[in-house]
């Protein structure tokens, strides 16, 4: 039985240790909707590489919740900027642990973790992950607009180093 990982801000984890993970995102594109997961591996980073990500919103510190799934519940699994393939959730940590780059991968559980199969919520560091997208790191923005960088920490430097489309 695999164990999964859902990242939630820290104010949502009481709700979820009383109701479970119930907060579906809904299927947009190729797509499908459900709870976004990642399997848990012996690397720390892979395992929870989305929290830098997810924590640009915002929303606070992010904590980790920790739920198993038994070996033949269909699930779908695959990089966040391509097609999805659905898929036992054994094969897909199987298919995962195979990936020659790990990062950006998701998985996506089509229904909702009852607070049974939570296994263990945990607070985490605050530090892990990429940001914007997977290797990221010394490379420009795509774009350096108004638009693009509003509200991120040190944006009118950056369009000053970079140029702005906006001048």
């Amino acid at each position: 039985m695999p164990i999964f990982v859902h990242l939630t801000p820290a104010s949502r984890v009481a709700l979820i240790r009383r109701n479970g993970i119930g907060r579906l995102r809904k299927a947009w594109g190729d797509r499908p909707g459900g709870i976004f997961a990642m399997p848990v591996t012996r690397n720390f980073y892979i395992s929870h590489q989305w929290l830098r990500e997810l924590k640009r919103r915002g929303q606070g510190a992010i904590s980790g919740v920790y739920f198993r799934l038994t070996d033949e519940e269909l699930v779908w699994v695959g990089h966040y900027g391509q097609s999805h393939r659905q898929m036992t959730a054994a094969e897909a940590v199987a298919e995962f642990m195979a990936a020659e780059s790990r990062e950006g991968w998701e998985v996506i559980i089509p229904r909702r973790i009852m607070a049974e199969e939570i296994h263990r919520v945990r607070s985490l560091p605050q530090v892990v992950g990429w940001r914007y997208h997977p290797g990221a790191k010394g490379k420009p923005p795509f774009c350096t607009c108004k638009y693009c960088t509003r509200g991120e920490y040190g944006a009118a430097r950056l369009r000053a180093r970079l140029g702005s489309p906006d001048d």
